[in-house]
């Protein structure tokens, strides 16, 4: 009787841990969404695409993002592979997998890269953000704006690193997209992935992906990455004879089950390549400085006005508006306005200047009527023939002319680019707030939206070296991005 009464118990203790491991199970048995992407490094075209476009963790697929700005800073200038970065506390408290750097450690530039190309170490790479841009918040910013101009639209990075963060996602497309850039823009650099290990300062490191590229014929990179909410996913490239592929695979359930699973896709992607077809390297797009783009705005009407020196002879006409029996309407609706009176005598002094002979007397003394102050101005000597130049001008005045735009002729062949842009309309709503903030140096060019494979080009044309250059700094102190486009852009 006690067995027979013992028996029901022990089946409640079965149901309870049964149920108690259903409650447990860790997220890492639920597999991560699949999506694969396979092109022709070659070209471009795609050779297969499932769920490429949907948004996942990229996991340590994020560091071939870190490693190609790595690349491009170093190709600028901004750092040199020699380099001592230190560690901050931050970079050295990064989970595994990392190198083991300490707070406060001095390390070459060129181990930082080495080890997360190699052993996709997160201490590296965010050591790598922060020696950059200053921190990795503002590394991932730098991050997005490239991703951009690579052409991946599908893609948000919160950090360096590719562990898992909310909003850090992209897609199968896009980083084979990546891959690609990584390949073909900077193929110096693209040896580090296909060691099978490399010293990276502080010891050797072994690559992550050397099982794929021991075991299949022609494979040379990229890029693992493992998280438990990613799966294990791979962007693999490989060649044989004048075919390159690229497989990217997301969601795998197991290292092994990943590598034969991008095997497969890279058979597939040898069989419908053609061998032979036109290189066409994807275009290797410019830095994209940081900074927001501020638009100034005025806040209110300018009570104080900067007047130019009036040119000698204009006092005979100053002489005739200094005490009018009533003012103009055009000048009295402008008063009404906020406009300064002494704005619109200057501009009426302007418009109504007379020539003068050479003999007038050297310095003249203006009065304006409503106006505090008097301008004194100095007479500059005339160029020799310059009256009888004048004497001609006043003869036979010119015809009233309309520039409708500048011609790029006569050293007029340079000018200024102020961003690349997702849409035509926003390339042209750029180009119109940036001519009304900058004013003085952008009058008179020719606004023109250029197409581009990734993008819309929002440039001004039609300007000299000089002006163009000028016009790029006066922009970068209003914190407006700018770059100089010559004659041969």
């Amino acid at each position: 009787m006690k067995v027979r009464r013992a028996m029901p118990a022990r089946y409640g203790l079965f149901l309870l841990a049964a149920l108690w491991l259903l409650v447990v199970l860790p997220l890492s048995a639920v597999a991560a969404p699949y999506a694969a992407y396979v092109m022709d490094a070659r070209s471009g075209k795609v050779l297969h695409s499932r769920n490429a476009d949907t948004r996942l963790h990229p996991a340590s697929l994020t560091k071939m993002m870190t490693l190609y700005i790595a690349f491009q800073a170093v190709e600028r200038g901004e750092i040199s592979l020699d380099t001592k970065v230190k560690i901050s506390r931050h970079a050295a408290s990064e989970p595994p997998s990392k190198l083991g750097l300490k707070s406060g450690q001095r390390i070459a530039f060129r181990y930082l890269i080495r080890a997360a190309a190699v052993k996709s170490a997160n201490d590296a790479a965010t050591a790598i953000g922060e020696a950059l841009e200053g921190s990795e918040a503002a590394f991932a910013r730098r991050m997005n704006r490239t991703a951009k101009a690579l052409g991946m639209s599908r893609t948000t990075f919160k950090n360096a690193h590719g562990l898992t963060e909310s909003g850090h996602l992209s897609t199968a497309r896009d980083m084979s997209i990546l891959g690609r850039h990584v390949l073909y823009d900077y193929p110096e650099y693209y040896n580090l992935f296909s060691r099978r290990s490399t010293n990276a300062g502080v010891r050797e490191v072994a690559n992550t992906n050397r099982r794929l590229l021991g075991a299949y014929r022609g494979a040379d990179g990229i890029k693992t990455g493992y998280t438990r909410a990613a799966g294990f996913n791979l962007v693999a490239s490989a060649e044989r004879g004048r075919e390159r592929i690229i497989a990217t695979v997301f969601g795998g359930t197991s290292t092994s089950a990943r590598n034969a699973r991008v095997a497969e896709l890279l058979d597939m992607g040898f069989k419908r390549a053609p061998t032979r077809v036109a290189l066409n390297k994807p275009r290797k797009p410019e830095y994209v400085p940081g900074g927001a783009r501020k638009i100034v705005r005025a806040s209110g009407i300018t009570r104080t006005s900067l007047r130019p020196r009036l040119r000698a002879g204009t006092q005979l006409a100053a002489a005739a508006i200094a005490t009018p029996a009533a003012p103009p309407p055009a000048a009295a609706q402008a008063s009404a306005s906020g406009v300064l009176s002494s704005d619109i005598q200057m501009a009426l002094v302007a418009a109504q200047e007379v020539p003068v002979e050479a003999e007038t007397k050297p310095i003249q003394t203006i009065v304006a009527s409503n106006s505090s102050f008097a301008a004194a101005t100095l007479r500059p000597a005339m160029r020799p023939g310059s009256s009888t130049v004048l004497a001609l001008a006043a003869e036979t005045p010119p015809e009233n002319e309309v520039v409708t735009r500048l011609s790029t002729s006569g050293g007029h062949q340079w000018g200024v680019n102020v961003g690349r842009y997702t849409s035509r309309y926003n390339a042209e709503r750029a180009l119109v707030t940036t001519a009304l903030a900058e004013m003085t140096t952008l009058e008179g060019t020719l606004r023109k939206v250029v197409k581009k494979p990734t993008g819309f080009d929002a440039n001004f044309l039609g300007m000299t070296r000089d002006s163009a250059d000028l016009a790029c700094r006066r922009l970068a102190a209003r914190n407006i991005s700018c770059l100089m486009v010559g004659p041969a852009s």
